[in-house]
């Protein structure tokens, strides 16, 4: 096998094999293959899928794919057609296909979305280069047990955790699938939906490999993506992995120069560094929070749980009539909370 760093187009993968004799696989097609390997959930095979089959298409010559999975036998070609337009019409049909089942599974993830919105819970989404650490720092925050592993794209299924601080305002975090340098575009178009939960964050949280001696290429590349998908919220850096270069190399790199966003330096394996970031945080999430500081009555103790699961208590006090509650939440939420007490 010969495998290029490059893309190439399907007349040119066709005549390089021809001249070697033997089997070739281009950049995209190697990004696919690992792609395929490290999906798990059923969205993340049917968008592993579709990348696969729209690769596919222009590239069959009848012969070199196995197309027996996308059925055959009598009947199935039609008047006139040949071998060779008849799985190309097999493959558009199975594009349709799994194109309906990536859509429907969409709008369920759309509902969803739109349900955090009503509660007005903050959604930050770890973004980065692969292998830049995203899921270990998900992890640290959580103390979840999310899959990360010193791989390209160990993660292809966003997951998402809820985190409950008590000095910050609980929120969910997403990590998502990791950026590569020219990343296909038909690629992106099959994980259109996952890159979406993106688009749609408060907050972004830019994780950076500082090992890595390629990290500013990384950082440009993961923005020029984000850019190119219509990513404009706020952005933290997370210079990740300090653990591995030491503090006088650290010293040295050109930060300031290079980084217009807020960031902080941490190691999510160590968990050094992660009160910084949780703090960080804080601040764009409780721009909109103000304090609530009033009397209510003992038929009115649902408040409290309101409270608890869109703010943050601070105190209560209990009298003969009710109680005093001080608290920090959303400005939207006080509002309510606030005319059900003049009712």
């Amino acid at each position: 096998m010969i495998i290029i760093d490059t893309e190439l187009t399907p007349t040119q993968q066709r005549h390089l094999e021809d001249f070697f004799e033997k089997k070739l696989v281009d950049r995209t097609g190697l990004i696919l293959d690992i792609f395929a390997q490290r999906a798990k959930s059923r969205e993340g095979k049917l968008q592993v899928e579709l990348a696969q089959l729209n690769y596919i298409l222009p590239r069959l010559k009848g012969k070199g794919f196995a197309l027996s999975r996308l059925g055959g036998g009598i009947g199935t070609r039609g008047p006139g057609e040949t071998k060779l337009e008849t799985d190309r019409r097999k493959i558009r049909q199975l594009i349709q296909k799994i194109k309906e089942r990536i859509e429907r599974i969409e709008n369920s993830r759309i509902e969803k979305r739109t349900s955090r919105k009503k509660k007005g819970i903050p959604v930050i989404s770890l973004v980065g280069y692969t292998n830049a650490g995203k899921s270990t720092l998900l992890n640290a925050l959580t103390d979840s047990y999310v899959l990360a592993e010193d791989k390209l794209f160990a993660t292809l299924d966003p997951t998402t955790r809820k985190i409950v601080f008590p000095e910050v305002r609980p929120f969910l975090i997403t990590d998502t699938v990791g950026f590569i340098k020219k990343l296909p575009v038909f690629l992106i178009e099959a994980f259109k939906s996952t890159l979406e939960e993106i688009v749609n964050s408060d907050l972004l949280v830019h994780v950076v490999d500082i090992s890595n001696k390629n990290w500013e290429d990384q950082y440009r590349e993961v923005n020029k993506i984000l850019s190119e998908l219509g990513a404009n919220q706020p952005v933290i850096v997370a210079f990740n992995k300090i653990d591995k270069i030491t503090e006088d190399n650290l010293k040295m790199l050109q930060i300031e120069q290079n980084i217009i966003e807020p960031y902080v330096f941490i190691s999510a394996s160590k968990r050094k560094g992660l009160d910084k970031l949780i703090k960080k945080i804080s601040q764009y999430i409780e721009e909109d929070w103000e304090i609530l500081d009033s009397h209510f009555f003992f038929d009115q103790l649902n408040i409290i749980d309101i409270i608890k699961q869109h703010g943050r208590i601070e105190k209560v006090e209990y009298d003969e009539t009710g109680f005093r509650i001080k608290a920090t939440l959303p400005k939207s939420y006080k509002a309510k909370i606030l005319k059900t007490q003049d009712k």
